[in-house]
């Protein structure tokens, strides 16, 4: 009776030990979901093509090492952005990315392998395969009247996205930017509700090389460090520092008078920046950019031959690129005793290549 139980419990484990083998034969390993690219900014239509550009941002999930995107704006065909020597937007470690563009009726993102060769431009975006590891694509965002406003012949785009400039993460209005009769520019700084709400605005377009010159009205009654800045920026040039060169001016607690800076990025290094103070009055300040070289003045804007200051930079001066032109009247770093409402008035805005 022993060996027939046993031989019964043998067949048993048997029969338990194939059901358990068939079970896990039929059991598939959990699929990884495929790279996805996802837009967070998308630019403004312009179904005629144009030379304005502004900002794309995204997201991507599942990048793998080495992985970029590659931007397409669509004006009849597709476009490569920002430039043909630039045709790469780099990952974020947090997965964003971000990059100018110029704009179009349509914007295409690719996700590609480091050895994708993107052409300048196409008929037909490609299709996921090889090189090219998710491909998206949207219509162009219809733009609020708000956002837009036109300075001294020129269309500038008022900022309403959060930023981080002079160490502070700022909240940006657009209806912090306006011109009056006259055609001055007025920028503020206010508090609405529980926060304070900044102001920036930008050209929408490059003008590369050239004298860019800004009359701002006296500064001297402004509150103590609020910043007013006049500077150029490319998101697409972080090669080059962001092509950033500035007019920057503030006035220090307890300093009698305002102080000036003319900057060209970085700023860390020490000949990169030239400090002065400011006296009070209305105020030309300027820069002419050339091939290895720029020129800063700020003199009198009811005299231009009294001449406050000038300086000239020859070491580390950007290339042209998609940089635009723009002034931001922000709160620095510090706390709260650094918060307070303000005003700016800009009279002008001039540009001659």
């Amino acid at each position: 009776m022993t060996g027939v139980r046993q031989s019964a419990i043998t067949r048993r484990q048997l029969i338990v030990a194939a059901a358990g083998i068939l079970e896990s034969g039929c059991k598939t390993t959990p699929s990884i979901p495929p790279p996805t690219i996802q837009f967070t900014r998308i630019p403004q239509a312009d179904v005629a093509g144009s030379d304005k550009h502004d900002i794309i941002e995204g997201t991507v999930a599942g990048s793998g090492k080495g992985q970029q995107i590659v931007l397409y704006a669509k004006n009849g065909s597709w476009w490569l952005q920002p430039l043909r020597q630039a045709p790469f937007t780099k990952i974020l470690p947090n997965a964003k990315w971000r990059n100018a563009t110029h704009l179009g009726s349509d914007y295409a993102a690719l996700l590609v392998n480091p050895d994708y060769r993107p052409p300048q431009n196409l008929k037909v975006l490609p299709a996921v395969g090889g090189p090219v590891i998710a491909v998206s694509v949207t219509a162009g965002a219809k733009v609020s009247p708000s956002a837009l406003l036109n300075f001294s012949g020129y269309e500038w785009r008022a900022r309403n996205a959060p930023s981080s400039r002079g160490g502070r993460n700022n909240s940006y209005s657009a209806e912090n930017a306006w011109t009056d009769e006259r055609g001055a520019l007025h920028l503020r700084i206010r508090k609405n509700g529980e926060r304070f709400e900044c102001t920036e605005i930008a050209l929408t377009r490059s003008l590369g090389y050239g004298t860019y010159s800004f009359v701002v009205r006296d500064f001297s009654k402004v509150a103590p460090r609020l910043t007013l800045e006049m500077f150029t920026w490319d998101y697409s040039g972080s090669d080059q520092n962001n092509r950033e060169m500035d007019v920057v001016m503030r006035r220090r607690l307890g300093a009698p008078m305002v102080t000036a800076r003319f900057v060209v990025q970085p700023y860390q290094v020490q000949s990169n920046v030239y400090e002065f103070n400011l006296p009070p009055g209305p105020h030309r300040h300027s820069f002419r950019w050339e091939a290895g070289q720029v020129e800063f003045a700020t003199a009198s804007a009811s005299n231009l031959k009294r001449v406050v200051a000038q300086h000239d930079f020859t070491m580390g001066i950007p290339t042209p690129g998609v940089e635009s032109a723009r002034i931001a009247f922000y709160l620095p770093n510090g706390g709260p005793k650094d918060l307070a409402e303000g005003e700016v008035v800009i009279d002008r805005f001039e540009y001659t290549p």
